[in-house]
């Protein structure tokens, strides 16, 4: 049955039957979103309830963006590494906890900058479950994917099975932290140190995220954010690059630009990466917010983690540590217990006006592009193909409020 609606007002001596465990649990979790956020978003007009969408884009006050473009309007200065450009190269270094980080004018560019970068050929083992961007970089950059099964607990690319698909032509290793969820970067370092490997992490959801005391993205060669306008921290469209070695930092840089070593000379075959000054000045705003964007996506995560718990053949991946975690999608696997299959609770939600995602599905893998591929054979991916025909991402986003935590709550606790 599906939860009633939060009063706006409770009196604390009002009589009646004692609250429903979970009506008190969101309850007390609105009392959390007020600090933070302030008041919930608005309602659509004449009783109907607004669409939910899977995420919503964080956006700062627009009184706190108005003194930077007016900057922008006196300099003219519009791209080519800005002066708001090189400060939000610095001050993201500096939030992140990382050495050199070289902004790009999206992640799919910068994943392709970071493999030609490393000066890559062969063949790159990586996941297939992933957006379709991971493999499509391989692709382009004219190497060739390896894929290979997941994790079944944490749907990152499986360490135990690397080692097994290296073949003489095996040059990299391209994971992904799925969902902003560390990879096990301590087994793919020691797999990579023992053959000669490079190491390229797909980062695009893991502003942010820790480990172990530091930023997931220090580890491997080069890390790839993405800064679409769908992610934790967005700068409208973006990306970057991370790395450790200022030589590559220089050398990514040259390569965004055409490969421009100066105004005559060219000493490589760059593309047209850069971030232009308009979402470098949008990215330096929003970074005022982004504990409070954190905080809330943070509640969100708990209220769903507290509902969904005792829903049959319903399960969300296991909460992350304290301070590790970004929050950026909050998926759910939706396994034969449940009376219906993920399918048709992606169907009955969206009736209701409430619009999940099937992140990941379908693999990468069974794309006409890659599906001819012998590692693409779904009998070798058993975990990630599971995971694909189960998976629904919930919405999530800063100002989600908690009445409507309750009500995607409650549709799900009611199908059948």
């Amino acid at each position: 049955m599906q939860p009633a609606p939060l009063d706006p007002v409770r009196e604390a001596d009002a009589p009646g039957p004692p609250e429903p465990p979970l009506q008190a649990t969101l309850r007390r979790l609105e009392r959390e979103f007020a600090g933070p956020l302030g008041p919930a978003a608005p309602e659509a007009g004449d009783g109907a309830e607004a669409p939910v969408y899977v995420t919503r884009p964080f956006l700062p006050p627009l009184e706190e963006f108005e003194p930077l473009l007016r900057e922008i309007w006196r300099t003219r200065i519009l791209t080519n590494g800005g002066p708001f450009h090189r400060e939000l190269e610095a001050r993201l270094a500096a939030h992140l906890g990382v050495p050199q980080v070289a902004l790009f004018n999206n992640a799919t560019t910068a994943l392709i900058v970071a493999l030609r970068a490393l000066e890559l050929s062969g063949e790159v083992i990586t996941t297939p479950y992933s957006f379709v961007a991971t493999s499509h970089a391989l692709m382009w950059s004219g190497l060739t994917p390896v894929f290979i099964d997941i994790d079944p607990d944490t749907l990152n690319l499986d360490p135990a099975r690397i080692e097994a698909a290296i073949t003489p032509r095996t040059r990299a290793i391209l994971p992904v932290h799925c969902y902003g969820r560390p990879c096990d970067v301590e087994a793919i370092t020691a797999i990579a140190d023992r053959h000669g490997l490079k190491v390229i992490y797909d980062a695009a959801h893991a502003f942010g995220v820790r480990h172990r005391g530091g930023s997931v993205l220090n580890h491997g060669n080069l890390s790839v954010l993405s800064f679409h306008a769908t992610k934790v921290f967005n700068t409208f469209e973006g990306g970057a690059i991370v790395c450790a070695d200022p030589a590559m930092k220089d050398r990514i840089d040259k390569l965004k630009n055409f490969g421009f070593e100066d105004e005559t000379s060219v000493s490589g075959v760059g593309l047209n990466g850069k971030m232009s000054e308009l979402n470098a000045a949008f990215g330096l705003v929003q970074l005022r917010h982004i504990d409070t964007a954190l905080a809330g996506r943070r509640a969100v995560d708990a209220a769903y983690r507290e509902g969904l718990r005792d829903i049959p053949g319903i399960r969300c991946l296991d909460a992350a540590e304290e301070g590790a975690a970004n929050y950026a999608y909050f998926p759910i696997l939706v396994g034969p217990d449940h009376p219906i299959d993920r399918d048709a609770l992606y169907d009955a939600l969206k009736r209701d006006g409430i619009h999940a995602r099937r992140y990941f599905s379908p693999l990468i893998s069974d794309f006409p592009a890659y599906r001819t591929l012998p590692s693409a054979d779904r009998r070798h991916l058993p975990a990630a193909a599971m995971a694909a025909d189960q998976v629904l991402c919930l919405p999530i986003y800063p100002d989600l409020d908690p009445g409507t935590v309750a009500r995607i709550i409650g549709r799900i606790a009611a199908s059948q």
